[in-house]
């Protein structure tokens, strides 16, 4: 009888590392018996063979189990491997903006369950500033800001988004994202400086609702905003300088809610309104409960109250002063981005308010002449010379323009000369003529029109 150790179908490999055991390769429980066993037992059983089944059947599994030979012994063996330790997570840096020159890593892991700020919120966190050596520039154990804004470094508005709160990370950015070329005088930054950012993210909370500001909130909140913009157009970064005045702009001009909650048909500082023109008029008659708001012409009107703003005549000025400056430092910006056209309508909200402020005078000339009207750039000019005449810089632009001015016109001068079949020059005047003397050749042509209509007009009268 041929032995039962090894099976009809092949058994799975074994695992890597684990040595061939024999006994494994026995899949239905048949013992190897000795040789001499099996001798005796054959001599026994020689008269009745036909009753045992073939020899190949009694080393094959059950049909069930014979799909998967060495089932067992992978089980055996799975079990007597000891399970793996968890590795420890690696240190992973995500690149943020896949260039590799704005990397986070986080250090500290938020709690379960925290969630991540959007745009528009107001965020504070724990920021400390070094360089690539290591040295540290700046620690600001509060600092606060709304996320989107630009109020602070790229690289702070673009990694906040990207924690919980309450995770603390590691932020490493090129100098393109902080300080760029111009560096930082407050704190100190070299130029071209990279940075090491470790920021812990200690609260995400809802942005303030601009329309329910009051007057001293909102004149906060614009300064705050307009000093972000002096610190970015400080760095030469104009298109960021712009976006802070725009937000400050907004946050004085937002529109103020009715206290009563019934339709508003007017607003502060809404189109046909103008800053500074308010004043408290004598409340009308209670109609929905709106009392102690300013109001602006007859107060109510068809039944709806018209609220302006809850302000006092000091707060009034205040967010007038502010909305100048930052309609000016807004020009400034958008004169460096060379646009032009948004430059000139900003210095004409400037003038509408303050018809004789210099700045938006110098630069309403200065965008009209880079648009080669210096013609009317000339004027305005001379108005804010006159308004300050001591001022250098005017002096020298309105120089240059008129040259610029009296080229022009020799250019279109000669221009017209050519257009006209003319391209010498026009005919001398002769000191014996007087200034109504009139060339010969001039003479004798228009006596030859003069006659030939009158000679068309007798044919036609002929013939009719």
């Amino acid at each position: 009888m041929a032995s039962c150790a090894e099976p009809s179908e092949p058994s799975a490999p074994l695992p890597a590392g684990v040595p061939p055991l024999e006994d494994f390769e026995v899949l239905d429980g048949v013992e190897d018996a000795e040789g001499e066993e099996e001798e005796e037992e054959e001599e026994e059983e020689e008269d009745d063979l036909s009753e045992l089944p073939p020899l190949e059947d009694m080393g094959q599994p059950p049909a069930e189990e014979a799909e998967q030979p060495g089932a067992l012994a992978r089980e055996f063996l799975a079990a007597m491997e000891p399970e793996p330790a968890p590795a420890p997570a690696p240190e992973e840096w995500l690149d943020i903006l896949g260039n590799g020159l704005l990397r986070k890593k986080t250090l500290v892991p938020g709690p379960p369950g925290s969630s991540r700020p959007v745009k528009g919120q107001v965020v504070t966190v724990h920021l400390q500033t070094s360089l690539e050596n290591g040295t540290r520039v700046q620690e600001e154990p509060e600092l606060v800001f709304t996320l989107g804004d630009c109020d602070v470094i790229q690289a702070l508005d673009l990694s906040v988004p990207l924690m919980d709160v309450g995770e603390t990370a590691m932020v490493t950015a090129d100098s393109k994202y902080c300080y760029g070329p111009q560096g930082s005088r407050s704190p100190y930054i070299p130029p071209h400086a990279a940075l090491c950012l470790e920021v812990t993210l200690k609260t995400a909370v809802d942005g303030p609702d601009l329309e329910m500001l009051t007057g001293q909130e909102r004149v906060a909140l614009a300064n705050r905003k307009r000093e972000c913009g002096n610190a970015h157009y400080q760095r030469a970064d104009f298109v960021l300088a712009a976006n802070s005045y725009d937000l400050a702009i907004k946050a004085i001009t937002s529109s103020a809610k009715a206290s009563s909650g019934e339709p508003q048909e007017s607003v502060a500082l809404g189109p046909g309104l103008k800053l500074g023109k308010l004043r408290p008029e004598r409340q009308p008659p209670q109609r929905g409960g709106c009392r102690g708001v300013w109001w602006h012409g007859d107060g109510c009107r068809g039944g709806h109250c018209l609220p302006i703003v809850d302000m006092t005549f000091e707060e009034e000025a205040q967010l007038l002063q502010l909305k100048v400056k930052c309609l000016n430092n807004l020009a400034a910006s958008q004169l460096k981005l060379d646009h032009y056209r948004a430059a000139l309508r900003s210095c004409s909200l400037v003038l509408e308010h303050q018809p004789d402020n210099i700045k938006a005078l110098f630069r309403k000339g200065k965008v009209l002449a880079q648009q080669g009207e210096y013609s009317e750039a000339i004027p305005i000019l001379r108005a804010a010379l006159k308004l300050e005449p001591s001022n250098k810089t005017i002096h020298a632009e309105l120089s240059k323009l008129v040259k610029k001015h009296a080229a022009q016109r020799s250019t279109e001068t000669a221009l017209y000369r050519k257009m006209l079949g003319n391209p010498s020059r026009l005919p001398a005047k002769c000191p014996g003529k007087g200034a109504w003397s009139i060339p010969w050749k001039w003479l004798f042509g228009a006596t030859a029109v003069a006659l030939g209509g009158v000679a068309l007009s007798v044919v036609i009268a002929a013939r009719n």
